[in-house]
């Protein structure tokens, strides 16, 4: 199990109680993932949210105009997080995941994820509020990326 002073390196998670921490660990994965091999694909169902521990994992989007995905982001650096879909209506992949290299990820599911966030409400707008940057982030790294295909 992932300990509570790992999960404190998230910038999702930075600040929350060492009670909470415990519990999220308590319903966290880790899982390796090969060189080459998918994660999540974009449009399906997202369940989970993702967390780097060592790696990297490109995250793509298809275009109607081409028959290649278009790289939007990498994740490369340790305790980034992605996936965010899982925890965002409609609850759907906005792009695909796949592994640039060897990788050592963190998956949490989703449900209890955000059940717990409802339980500790304060906490809950604190993550929620990270979600946000992600998304925001992500955004503009996308735009930046389309923009170079055309």
């Amino acid at each position: 199990m992932i300990s509570t002073q790992t999960l404190a390196q998230f910038n999702l998670f930075d600040g929350l109680s060492d009670s909470l921490l415990r519990q999220i660990a308590a319903i966290s994965a880790e899982v390796s993932a090969k060189k080459g091999e998918m994660i999540f694909r974009e449009g399906e169902k997202a369940e989970k949210l993702h967390f780097l521990l060592s790696g990297s994992v490109a995250l793509r989007v298809k275009l109607t105009s081409r028959p290649e995905s278009v790289t939007v982001s990498f994740i490369s650096l340790p305790y980034q997080s992605f996936g965010w879909s899982g925890i965002v209506s409609p609850y759907h992949y906005t792009s695909s995941a796949e592994c640039d290299e060897d990788s050592e990820l963190l998956v949490i599911s989703a449900e209890p994820f955000m059940k717990l966030l409802e339980e500790h409400p304060e906490a809950g707008f604190k993550v929620m509020r990270r979600v946000a940057e992600i998304i925001a982030d992500r955004l503009r790294n996308s735009r930046q990326a389309l923009l170079k295909t055309i």
